[in-house]
């Protein structure tokens, strides 16, 4: 099994993280996107990692779409199959995905030269940012077990997006949310002891 990312993208980091934390074997071949001989874009119609190549050689692309087939394969998913804690997990599951987009849009506007950024756009994102990030902290300070999982008692796909939303908000849009929300900051200290968080650090 073949994971084709680049080494900083939070999606790719969600599926390497289940790889680990399930001990697939697999290898990662990290990407350049701005390759036009590269892997992902001879196999991935949307150019977008993570790509996963399967070893019959057939490909999955959308991390959501990996993360269920790479929990398919193990004796306990991260995605619980019961549904009311399968449908919390992917609550937080859609919750670190969406502050990643919005971090990501709020990069290429800013990106952009400065006489053409639109600061409404900026804005805009930073807001749903902020949204994303009190909402988290109210559900961390209300539904966290004693053992700091967000869900189901355990390390679930809730834990792997929200860390790896909030590693990517600090890389790509750095400010004062740990000092507004110190219980997430910590939580997310501690998660990241975990070492498939370490090994994938961008």
């Amino acid at each position: 099994m073949i994971l084709y990312s680049t080494t900083t993208s939070p999606y790719g980091r969600k599926v390497r993280i289940c790889l680990l934390e399930h001990a697939i074997e697999h290898e990662f071949v990290a990407e350049s996107l701005a390759d036009p001989d590269s892997h992902v874009a001879r196999l991935n119609p949307l150019g977008k990692v993570p790509l996963l190549q399967r070893p019959d050689g057939e490909v999955l692309f959308n991390s959501p779409m990996i993360v269920e087939y790479i929990d398919s394969l193990a004796a306990r998913p991260l995605l619980p199959q019961a549904v009311e804690q399968r449908w919390r997990v992917q609550r937080w599951h859609a919750l670190g995905d969406g502050i990643v987009d919005a971090v990501v849009a709020r990069m290429l506007e800013c990106r952009r030269n400065e006489q053409h950024q639109d600061q409404a756009t900026i804005d805009k994102q930073q807001g749903k940012i902020a949204a994303a990030l009190a909402f988290a902290s109210e559900q961390l300070n209300r539904h966290t077990s004693a053992d700091d999982y967000l869900c189901d008692g355990r390390l679930t796909l809730a834990d792997i997006a929200m860390a790896v939303s909030l590693d990517y908000t600090d890389l790509r849009y750095p400010h004062d949310w740990r000092e507004q929300h110190p219980p997430l900051a910590d939580w997310l200290t501690r998660i990241n002891r975990r070492p498939s968080f370490t090994q994938t650090t961008p």
